[in-house]
């Protein structure tokens, strides 16, 4: 059988079309390594998969990253099961979310409960 999204945002009936599930592939940022040149190289835990869906950011989510300075496309992203548990619980970011043969980096984690997250994400241009 089909199976039918259940995630919070669409039960305000404010969603009129429902954004299907993607697999996404999240990998939480485990701090730095020092590489060549002494430079800081960000390293990331094994990359977890999970279903996760993409939407626009509302207005709330708007105000949410007001003084981030952030450059780009960004969208929200729910993760939902296990990949709840994989982006840091502090809220701070910098997890990487592989969607399709796009990265994305999580600049904020927006609301946070047991079996969802919902994120704000920038796209990563290659070579960046």
């Amino acid at each position: 059988g089909v199976q039918t999204c259940a995630l919070p945002i669409f039960a305000n009936g404010v969603g009129s079309t429902v954004n299907p599930n993607q697999t996404v592939r999240v990998s939480r940022s485990t701090g730095y390594t020092i590489g060549a040149g002494r430079k800081q190289v960000p390293s990331y835990a094994a990359p977890v998969e999970g279903p996760g869906q993409v939407q626009a950011l509302d207005g709330k989510d708007l105000q949410q990253l007001d003084g981030l300075n952030i450059q780009g496309t960004v969208r929200a992203i729910y993760l939902r099961g296990v990949l709840a548990g994989v982006v840091r619980p502090d809220g701070t970011g910098g997890d990487l979310v592989e969607i399709g043969a796009e990265t994305w980096l999580v600049v904020k984690v927006l609301e946070g409960w047991p079996t969802w997250t919902k994120a704000a994400i920038v796209l990563q241009m290659p070579g960046a």
